[in-house]
């Protein structure tokens, strides 16, 4: 197509929450055919560690991020419970487990109806049956389930601050254990709190059926089924999302890159209580892998694996693949926007042998329906089964396997509650040494690693690569796009004006990133829009 008719625009930030995420995208024909993605933020946390005492890592990585500190605690205190050596006691397993998997719970809703669906009731959509009813329930801060949603999300964290005192930014993990000790007074607070938020929202609004019920569906024709089983099933907020997502056609754009990672989560307490970086994978309840959707293959995935490439980023570390252990930050100043050389402070992350991949809930329930893994480790078929009638992944099916896992994490919450044995400890003192570690886990929006090197009893090295790194990254050395501007090609452009559409597909990844757009053509430099997204 000739060169004049590509449209180009750039759009600033796409985010609804932390950290400030650019998008440019050039258009022809009212679809996107070509897309990056920039991050606009430097964080700087490897460099503020480097020549830090070791347990640093526990008070400062937390701040890494409002909403998933608990995720950055975890891997910071696996992280040196490998590189001392330490003993970790069943109890501090499940203490670490219940508090990441409460903060996940709370993000569920929070970033369900205040960052996703509010766009389905953009005035785009005025044509669909369903338009009325979504603006109703959705819309921002007018809308009733969005009203009910945002303020029950505050209630799980409420059993993190039982835990840890507050939340966020609580540093209660150490090495060798947990800084707290739960009564039986907890427990049954704790207990009561997880039931409030059943009754309250899970049940009652989101499923409009029982957690035993929804348990029950195995594969997409069973949701399709379960939605018109009863009214309450109809009438709920999934299936409403449901039923309109496809009828305003998102279930047909935001494909992505088609490789999906995980590390797994949740290490069980009776399998990994002397963690070494090797013996991971068998100690996770939630299964650890790649599905790559080309040859429809799981691998089980391994640290090891991981590259990052700064080619295209604004780093002055070579323009080669390493591992976060043969890493060293070097950050360049004053930068420009080339793009077709250095446009982003997020690194390419990728595999070793399939490159790009996809993290985030999609992942981790397509890896959840085949692949790898004991027969104690969670298994669930229902999503892999949607993607492969659904024809692959979308933006829609991306957001139906962020919520599935309510349900699933809301049981081991449970299943937490019920292991505790008050009556054995909560710690067990390691003798602190030098060497490599390594802890990973999966916060909501996808998989999250720490890796450390202690050298004369400081941090020589730390590196994170955190969810938003793998999925917001820009090209790598082969000129591969990241999965977010991969996912963005393809992408109908209904008015370039409100490109409610760029919105969706970036915000599906729940890429940790800010508030005000607007967007502009890039060569012209005249605004087409400016609105708020919150």
């Amino acid at each position: 197509m000739d060169q004049s008719q590509t449209e180009t625009l750039d759009i600033s930030p796409v985010g609804r929450v932390e950290g400030d995420l650019d998008v440019r995208v050039e258009i022809e024909d009212g679809v996107v055919v070509n897309a990056w993605t920039q991050a606009e933020m430097f964080r700087g946390f490897e460099i503020i560690l480097r020549g830090k005492d070791p347990q640093a890592g526990l008070v400062v990585t937390p701040r890494a991020c409002g909403i998933c500190g608990a995720s950055h605690l975890t891997c910071a205190a696996w992280a040196l419970d490998t590189a001392y050596g330490a003993e970790v006691p069943r109890n501090a397993i499940i203490a670490r487990n219940l508090g990441q998997i409460v903060e996940s719970i709370q993000s569920m809703p929070r970033y369900f109806y205040g960052l996703y669906a509010i766009d389905m009731a953009n005035p785009k959509y005025k044509g669909s049956q369903y338009f009325d009813e979504v603006a109703r329930r959705f819309s921002a801060y007018t809308g009733t389930s969005y009203q009910s949603g945002v303020t029950i999300s505050g209630k799980p964290v409420e059993i993190y601050a039982l835990l840890g005192g507050q939340w966020p930014h609580s540093s209660y993990m150490v090495p060798g254990g947990v800084m707290c000790s739960p009564t039986l007074t907890d427990i049954t607070r704790a207990w009561a709190i997880l039931e409030y938020f059943r009754r309250n929202w899970l049940e009652s609004t989101w499923l409009g059926c029982s957690l035993e019920r929804y348990e029950q569906i195995q594969s997409y024709d069973d949701f399709m089924a379960w939605m018109e089983e009863k009214p309450e099933h109809a009438n709920s907020d999934l299936a409403l999302y449901w039923k309109a997502g496809l009828d305003y056609g998102l279930h047909t754009y935001g494909a992505g890159c088609g490789r999906y990672v995980t590390w797994g989560y949740l290490p069980h307490e009776d399998r990994y209580q002397k963690p070494t970086i090797d013996d991971r994978n068998d100690a996770v309840i939630m299964k650890s892998g790649i599905y790559d959707s080309a040859t429809d293959s799981h691998i089980l995935m391994d640290q090891a694996r991981v590259r990052e490439n700064t080619s295209h980023a604004w780093y002055d570390e070579g323009d080669g693949d390493y591992h976060p252990f043969q890493r060293r930050t070097v950050a360049v100043n004053k930068n420009k926007h080339d793009y077709s050389g250095n446009y982003s402070w997020a690194t390419a992350v990728k595999d070793i042998e399939l490159g790009r991949c996809e993290a985030g809930p999609l992942s981790r329930q397509l890896v959840a329906g085949g692949g790898h893994g004991h027969a104690w480790q969670h298994s669930d078929p229902f999503i892999l089964d949607a993607f492969k009638k659904l024809g692959g992944a979308s933006l829609h099916l991306r957001q139906l396997a962020r919520m599935h896992e309510a349900v699933k994490v809301y049981r081991e919450a449970e299943r937490c509650l019920r292991a505790f044995d008050l009556k054995e400890p909560f710690y067990k003192k390691p003798r602190p040494r030098d060497g490599e570690g390594w802890g990973a886990t999966e916060a909501a929006r996808g998989a999250l690693a720490h890796w450390i090197k202690v050298k004369d009893g400081r941090i020589e090295n730390y590196q994170i690569i955190a969810p938003t790194t793998w999925n917001v990254g820009p090209r790598d050395g082969s000129e591969a796009r990241g999965p977010i501007e991969e996912a963005l090609v393809g992408t109908p452009i209904a008015n370039k004006h409100d490109p409610v559409e760029v919105g969706h597909v970036a915000r599906s990844f729940d890429s940790c990133l800010v508030c005000t757009v607007h967007a502009h053509d890039a060569k012209t430099g005249k605004e087409l829009a400016r609105f708020r997204t919150a």
